[in-house]
């Protein structure tokens, strides 16, 4: 996939996730799939793949009568970028802070602190 970065509001985020599930797709489609959760107008929604296109965070096939739009980053890389924007804009980069933070401060399950260190046992590996 593309080197881009994933630079995407909330609403486009929204877009994203139609797209990563079922592409390519016609903005028909898209419409189909976000009307009903987001109440947004068609127009809205054009305007969003729009953007999304002009950040070359979508494709679009043009190939047919019907542009057909597929993603060009995929969820895993917009995911990391917005993890690593979150972690620099909130915590000025330090992991640790994030971590301590959540672990304080968020209601975690024996299961859920099993899987952490289960998860860095395997980082240490």
């Amino acid at each position: 996939m593309n080197e881009v970065t994933c630079k995407i509001s909330d609403a486009e985020w929204q877009v994203m996730k139609v797209l990563w599930a079922e592409s390519p797709i016609t903005a028909t489609q898209v419409i189909e799939y976000l009307k009903p959760e987001t109440h947004w107008s068609p127009k809205t929604i054009h305007t969003l793949i729009g953007r999304l296109v002009k950040k070359q965070v979508l494709g679009v096939n043009k190939n047919s009568n019907l542009f057909q739009y597929y993603p060009l980053v995929s969820k895993d890389d917009c995911m990391r970028d917005e993890t690593k924007s979150f972690l620099h804009k909130v915590y000025d980069g330090s992991l640790h802070l994030l971590l301590a933070n959540f672990v304080k401060n968020e209601s975690l399950s024996p299961r859920d602190i099993e899987e952490l260190r289960n998860l860095l046992d395997e980082r240490i590996k």
